[in-house]
């Protein structure tokens, strides 16, 4: 369909407005560079025109009357506008080399460009207003919400530390969340009522920061079961201090966590209390190490059933130990050392000694002739000697001899 011939020049205007000014990308700058350039009587293009209806209706216009299709040219003040497509400069316009737009017609232009967008009393609706980014999942820090946050505020004074919790992805923006106290006030009072002291409640958070989206109803539930298994208020108090994840865990999954040691390990309920109030750790890590470490104690190690319980009851964190380490340290000593399994099993803390620290106490009490083992032998060395005494002791009631030579002989090492 053909379209007037004032249609066409419009049209032919704001292809060559687009195409030489990046017309679309123009109508997000900012107005106020347009009338800057305008008014230095600088050359601008199209697309510094925000508001290009009108003035393409005005330019369009005025092309039609030219009775031609649209050229850019330059007015004197610098304004592209149209000339004729078709028609030849003639030796006039030649000599004049630029043709004129009237002065009044830029003049109506800049005062349409000086009009405001918007008051500054218009209310801006509070979906365009400024807001305050929430903080990201993994944050680089939380020090600039401090001073606007009561709730970090108050963190910070019991003894929470900021900087650990802000490395950890979503624990920033779960904070600011939160209200001190309607969501963090009830379950301090609770901590405080299970027993946890004023001091741990800060590392505690710091560790655990989750439990603060617990429900109170179900974290009462879940002492109260502790409770109804026999754990002492003490006992329950020392766990949740040591272990922060306990009381996130539901009531049955404490029940077969708990139920997994006293089978495994074959103890009785007095027994299984007894290892979990030491290390409650067990309870919250993972159960893939220690059911690994059960069979290496068996099958590689050589241990009797009744001998790896006394090991886990004496010593506990044998169960959660790397098996490389207790493998290295079982083998040294041994095989090196000559001790025989039931001897380890009766001291087994040995196991959970420095390796390092065995061979050179070992190298030394050799060297005097004095790593005597057995228990029926005179000059007897219990291994708890070797592996736990301080040095000072461990020469002058072991090895007879003084610091200063165990220094010495570290040094031929």
């Amino acid at each position: 369909m053909a379209l007037p011939r004032y249609q066409r020049n419009a049209r032919c205007l704001l292809l060559a407005l687009g195409q030489y000014g990046g017309f679309l990308k123009g109508l997000r700058e900012p107005m106020a560079l347009t009338c800057c350039n305008l008014r230095r009587n600088e050359a601008i293009s199209g697309h510094h025109f925000y508001r290009p209806f009108f003035t393409m209706q005005n330019l369009a216009w005025k092309c039609w009357r030219s009775g031609a299709a649209s050229v850019r040219y330059i007015s004197e003040d610098g304004v592209n506008v149209i000339q004729p497509e078709n028609s030849q400069p003639s030796d006039s316009q030649k000599q004049q080399e630029l043709a004129l737009v009237p002065k009044n017609d830029v003049d109506m232009l800049l005062e349409e460009l000086d009009d405001p967008l918007w008051s500054e009393l218009d209310v801006i609706p509070e979906d365009e207003g400024p807001q305050i980014a929430p903080i990201p999942p993994s944050s680089y820090t939380l020090k600039k919400y401090v001073d606007h946050s009561e709730t970090l505020q108050k963190l910070v004074m019991l003894g929470v530390d900021l900087s650990k919790l802000e490395k950890r992805p979503n624990v920033g923006t779960f904070l600011l969340k939160l209200d001190f106290e309607k969501d963090i006030q009830k379950i301090l009072f609770f901590l405080k009522d299970v027993g946890v002291e004023d001091n741990q409640l800060g590392p505690l958070l710091t560790k655990n920061p989750f439990i603060l989206s617990e429900d109170l109803d179900n974290l009462q539930k879940r002492v109260a079961y502790l409770r109804s298994r026999k754990f002492s208020q003490k006992a329950i108090a020392r766990m949740v201090s040591r272990a922060p994840y306990l009381l996130n865990f539901s009531v049955e999954r404490l029940d077969n966590r708990l139920g997994f040691f006293q089978k495994q390990l074959g103890l009785s309920a007095e027994n299984t209390r007894d290892i979990v109030t030491r290390l409650p750790r067990m309870v919250t890590g993972s159960l893939e190490p220690i059911k690994e470490n059960l069979k290496v104690f068996e099958l590689e190690f050589g241990f009797r059933k009744n001998e790896i319980q006394h090991l886990a009851l004496r010593v506990p964190k044998v169960l959660t130990a790397s098996k490389k380490r207790l493998t290295e340290t079982f083998d040294y000593v041994h095989n090196t050392m000559e001790i025989p399994h039931n001897i380890i099993a009766k001291f087994p803390q040995v196991l959970n000694s420095s390796l390092l620290k065995i061979k050179e106490r070992h190298m030394f009490l050799s060297l005097l002739g004095r790593a005597i083992y057995d228990p029926t032998q005179p000059n007897y060395v219990s291994l708890d000697k070797v592996a736990s005494m301080p040095d000072d002791i461990f020469c002058t009631e072991v090895a007879k001899a003084s610091v200063q030579d165990l220094d010495e002989f570290r040094k031929t090492l």
